[in-house]
């Protein structure tokens, strides 16, 4: 069950969707939140990760403007592929709410080491 509501991620995000519509992400970010960080953090730590999480993934479906220009309309938005939670500004807070690191080590690979034997 969800910790946040939409009126709670449309507190912090500007954006024309509505409580509804901002459903599907809620769920994402509750999935995310409870198969990952459940009993590394506080409820009240893990609904306000799950709240920016939620508006990361409404960010990415509805891109913010970094900066706008008018003559020659000319607008850039926030976040570039493959940047992982650090896309949009709401993931930034959502990694920097995550202490212990683990949803900024989601999808990077691990490290590997191997030895071998070098007696010949």
């Amino acid at each position: 069950m969800a910790r946040v509501t939409g009126a709670e991620v449309l507190a912090i995000i500007d954006t024309e969707l509505t409580a509804i519509e901002v459903a599907p992400f809620i769920t994402v970010a509750n999935i995310i939140v409870t198969n990952q960080l459940t009993g590394e953090h506080s409820a009240d730590l893990l609904k306000e990760i799950e709240r920016w999480l939620a508006a990361h993934f409404v960010a990415i479906r509805d891109p913010r403007a970094k900066t706008e220009k008018t003559g020659d309309a000319s607008t850039s938005y926030y976040g570039e592929a493959g940047k992982g939670f650090d896309h949009t500004p709401y993931g930034q807070q959502v990694l920097a709410l995550d202490t212990t690191g683990i949803l900024a080590s989601l999808g990077k690979r691990k490290a590997e080491f191997r030895s071998i034997d070098l007696d010949l």
